[in-house]
C-alpha cells in the first residue's frame, strides 16, 4: 500500500498560499470578532485561534507532512482537533470548515476524505446550532452547500489532472517510440545501403578484378613467345578496369550502370556478351525472344548484374567453352537464362562464402531476385554444364525500394 502523501500538485502554488491565507484570515477573523464584541472567554478564543493557527502553519513548514500520508493524517488530525475546541468557544469558526474541506480532499484518500469532510461538516452544523440555541434546515445548508462546492471542484481537478497526466505519459511514450521508429529506420536505412553496395561491388568491382586477374594471367603465359597475344591481353585487362573504375563510380553514386546509359537492357545484355567473348576463351552468345518493353530501373539492373555475376562465374570457375544467355520477354514476366557447357557441381553441396575464396555470387543473385519478387533457379549436375533461370514479375512487390536508382 502507498503511504506516500499526494504532493500539493493538483493545485497550483498560488492557489496553495491563497488556501493557507484563507485559514489564518479566517481564525484571525474569528479572534478578532471576539475581541471586538467582547464576548466571554475572548482569552480561550484568541488562545485557541492562535494555537489552531500554529499547528496549521507547522504542515506546509514540514518536509515530512508532505512525503508522508500517515503523517499529513496526523497533521489533519491535530489540526480538526484544535479547530474544534475553537469551535465549541466560538461560532465564527464554523467559516474555517470551507478551506478544511480542501486540504482533507487533498491529503486524504479519496474515502476517507469525503468521510472527513462529513464529519466536519456535521461538527459544523451541530456546534452553530448549540451556539444560537436552536436548528433549524437553513443552518445546514451552508456547511453542506460548502462541504458539496469543495468535492466537486476537488474531485473534478484531480480527474482533470489525472487525465492531464495519462496525456503526458502518452505523449512521452509517443516521443519515445517516434525515437526509436527513427533510429530503426536509420538503421535499416543502413543495412539497405550496405548491402546495395556489397551486392555491386561484388556484381562489378569483384568480378571485373577477377577478370583482369585472368586477363594477366593470359598475358603471363604467352610471354614471351606470342607478345601480340599478351598485348592483347593486357589491353583488355586495361580496358576492364576502365569499366570497372566507371561502375564504381557509379553505384556509390546511386545512378544507372553504365552498361545500361542510352540503350535498353537487350543491347546492354548482348554488349556483356560480346566483351566476355573478346576477353575470355568463352563463346558467349546471346538470344532475346518476345517482344521489348521498358522497365522498371530496378529490374533492368538487377538482370544486368545477375548476367554479368553469371557468365563471370562461367569464365572463372565452370572451364566452358561456351554459353547461351537468354532474354525472353514473356508478357507479365521477364526472365534471363544462362546456360553453359562447363564441368558443373553439385548445387546441394556448394561451400560457404568466404571472404578469401568467395562463394558470394549466388546469394547476391538470389538477393536481388528476392528483392523484387522474383524467383531464381539453379540446375546442374557435376560433369553437365550449368543452367541458370531467373523470373521477374513486372509489376513489383509491394513496399519494394528499389536497390538503384536511376
Amino acid at each position: 500500500m502507498n503511504t506516500a502523501a499526494p504532493v500539493l500538485t493538483p493545485t497550483t502554488r498560488a492557489l496553495a498560499w491563497c488556501l493557507h491565507l484563507l485559514v489564518l484570515g479566517l481564525l484571525a477573523l474569528a479572534a478578532g470578532r471576539a475581541v471586538a464584541d467582547g464576548r466571554a472567554h475572548t482569552a480561550q478564543v484568541v488562545a485557541a485561534a492562535a494555537a489552531c493557527g500554529l499547528v496549521y502553519a507547522a504542515g506546509p513548514l514540514l518536509p515530512h507532512t508532505r512525503r508522508s500520508r500517515p503523517a499529513a493524517a496526523w497533521w489533519l488530525a491535530a489540526t480538526g482537533a484544535v479547530w474544534l475546541v475553537l469551535l465549541a468557544l466560538t461560532p465564527d469558526a464554523v467559516w474555517v470548515a470551507f478551506p478544511l474541506y480542501f486540504l482533507q480532499l487533498h491529503l486524504l484518500p479519496r474515502r476517507t476524505g469525503l468521510a472527513a469532510v462529513i464529519a466536519t461538516a456535521v461538527a459544523a452544523v451541530t456546534a452553530f446550532a448549540a451556539h444560537t440555541g436552536s436548528f433549524s434546515p437553513a443552518m445546514a445548508i451552508g456547511p453542506a452547500l460548502g462541504a458539496a462546492v469543495a468535492v466537486a471542484v476537488v474531485w473534478g481537478y484531480q480527474a482533470l489532472y489525472r487525465e492531464s497526466e495519462q496525456r503526458r505519459r502518452l505523449i512521452e511514450e509517443l516521443t519515445a517510440t517516434r525515437a526509436d521508429l527513427a533510429r530503426a529506420q536509420h538503421t535499416a536505412g543502413v543495412l539497405a545501403e550496405r548491402e546495395r553496395l556489397a551486392h555491386e561491388i561484388h556484381d562489378t568491382l569483384a568480378q571485373g578484378l577477377s577478370s583482369i586477374q585472368l586477363l594477366l594471367r593470359a598475358a603471363e603465359r604467352a610471354l614471351p613467345d606470342r607478345p601480340d597475344t599478351a598485348a592483347r591481353h593486357v589491353d583488355a585487362a586495361r580496358q576492364a578496369a576502365v569499366d570497372n573504375l566507371a561502375e564504381a563510380r557509379r553505384f556509390v553514386a546511386a545512378l544507372t550502370p553504365p552498361a545500361l546509359e542510352g540503350t535498353t537492357l537487350a543491347d546492354a545484355v548482348e554488349r556483356l556478351c560480346t566483351t566476355t567473348s573478346a576477353r575470355h576463351r568463352l563463346a558467349a552468345r546471346f538470344h532475346l525472344t518476345g517482344e521489348p518493353m521498358p522497365l522498371p530501373t530496378a529490374h533492368e539492373v538487377a538482370l544486368l548484374r545477375v548476367a554479368q555475376s553469371a557468365l563471370a562465374n562461367t569464365v572463372r570457375h565452370a572451364e566452358a567453352t561456351s554459353a547461351e544467355v537468354t532474354l525472353s520477354y514473356l508478357g507479365d514476366h521477364i526472365a534471363l537464362g544462362v546456360v553453359d557447357d562447363g564441368h558443373g557441381f553439385d548445387p546441394g553441396q556448394l561451400p560457404a562464402p568466404d571472404p578469401e575464396s568467395g562463394g558470394f555470387g549466388l546469394a547476391s543473385m538470389r538477393a536481388r531476385m528476392n528483392a523484387l519478387g522474383g524467383t531464381l533457379v539453379i540446375e546442374s549436375t557435376p560433369g553437365h554444364g550449368t543452367a541458370l533461370a531467373v523470373r521477374l514479375p513486372l509489376t513489383p512487390p509491394p513496399k519494394t525500394e528499389p536497390e538503384a536508382r536511376p
